[in-house]
């Protein structure tokens, strides 16, 4: 490590790791370490793009997006120099002022008032599927639980008939991993998933989709004059590749960090209600979102240290939520905490659109886990599913006992 000019009209702190080689993406804690602890801002040589790692640095750069722009892609490819996988996000890959009108209907079909009357169908699923794995006892916590509620309850939700809705999970693999660059991972998940882009945007047509749901509704927003029908069309596209695996991601570390601490799994089985607040401290600890990335508009400064303009930011959310200066003891899961400011659903005008409906998801599941399961335990030993830019589990091996 050491200083460098490499990057035009700064000297910063060069880090020679690969933040998407298999090591870093299994287990990725030293280099959240590195990138907090080495300076503020840090020059990545093998990827030419800058990179934070702090709460404060991180979470400034997210809201000021007339400096930082997402339109030029949260991915390490640059949409201003180079074409992505598919046509940018109306609502991530977007700046103001173009960035408000789909955002402000997404926001509409997403209220908390709308999402409140989609619980009682959550609950009902997640007391079936919850009395299948106490009649198990034993089931991978992946396949068997989180995702398997996330695909049934989510494209319920959206519209989508129920046939081939694993399609999905493939679909967002690839795009996930796009957000890197284009190493074995992405090119992977490409191959597996060319033949669903075609399957992904018909079932994103008003034709596709049960009249009344969320998808439905923002077709309805175009007969307002309020979307274009093809932007209407893209809206459910970033439902249906965004609103899957972030919230299965999310699911499966909550129920990996109660399986590996029984004293807070007996803390949430005492107290159900406690759910929101476990789910966001487990969202800081192990974010499923590892990280983003922000383009410099215009020369930028931060801690001293000059940007250019067009310069790729790389924004750590997952060592942003470890930062000591920001939490005590960071490393610890400790469902007592206030995780209040976590950055897992990013933070500012992007934040994640959908996380009101994430979160009605996954607490709805934990709340019934809680009160209906005494024990939670692990079964094996859990594997990582590697993805650029998603901290995920391929399989999570659990035992319950009934309450």
């Amino acid at each position: 490590m050491s200083a460098t000019d490499s990057a035009p009209g700064m000297l910063a702190p060069s880090l020679d790791l690969d933040p998407f080689c298999d090591e870093v993406l299994t287990e990725p804690l030293a280099l959240y370490r590195e990138l907090r602890e080495t300076a503020p801002l840090l020059w990545l040589p093998r990827y030419g793009s800058f990179a934070l790692g702090r709460h404060h640095e991180v979470r400034r750069v997210l809201h000021d997006v007339r400096t930082f722009s997402s339109s030029a892609g949260v991915g390490l490819t640059n949409l201003r120099t180079q074409p992505g996988i598919r046509s940018p996000s109306l609502i991530l890959e977007a700046d103001p002022p173009a960035h408000a009108r789909p955002r402000g209907v997404l926001n509409r079909v997403l209220c908390a008032e709308a999402v409140d009357g989609l619980r009682s169908g959550f609950r009902a699923h997640a007391e079936r599927l919850v009395s299948e794995l106490l009649e198990r006892g034993t089931f991978d916590g992946m396949a068997d639980c989180a995702r398997a509620f996330a695909l049934q309850v989510f494209p319920d939700a959206v519209g989508l008939a129920p046939e081939l809705r694993e399609n999905l999970i493939a679909y967002a693999d690839m795009l996930f991993n796009a957000n890197g660059p284009r190493n074995e991972l992405f090119l992977r998940s490409a191959r597996e998933a060319e033949p669903l882009t075609r399957w992904i945007m018909e079932h994103c047509q008003r034709s596709a989709l049960r009249p009344g749901g969320l998808g439905d509704q923002l077709h309805q927003a175009s007969d307002q004059g309020e979307l274009e029908p093809a932007e209407a069309s893209l809206l459910v596209r970033s439902l249906l590749s965004a609103g899957v695996d972030t919230t299965i991601a999310a699911l499966g570390n909550t129920l990996a960090c109660l399986a590996q601490h029984p004293a807070a799994w007996q803390k949430l089985h005492a107290a159900p209600e406690l759910a929101r607040h476990v789910f966001d401290e487990a969202l800081r600890y192990d974010s499923p979102s590892t990280f983003t990335f922000r383009t410099t508009s215009a020369r930028a400064e931060i801690a001293g240290v000059a940007i250019p303009e067009n310069h790729k930011l790389l924004l750590s959310l997952g060592a942003a939520n470890r930062d000591p200066r920001r939490w005590p003891d960071p490393d610890r899961f400790d469902i007592d905490r206030r995780p209040t400011g976590h950055l897992a659903f990013g933070s500012g005008i992007h934040a994640c659109v959908g996380q009101v409906i994430a979160r009605a998801e996954s607490e709805t599941l934990l709340e019934v886990l809680a009160r209906r399961v005494e024990r939670l335990e692990l079964a094996g030993t859990p594997e990582r599913w590697l993805n650029n830019s998603l901290r995920i589990w391929g399989t999570l091996p659990l035992s319950v006992a009934a309450a």
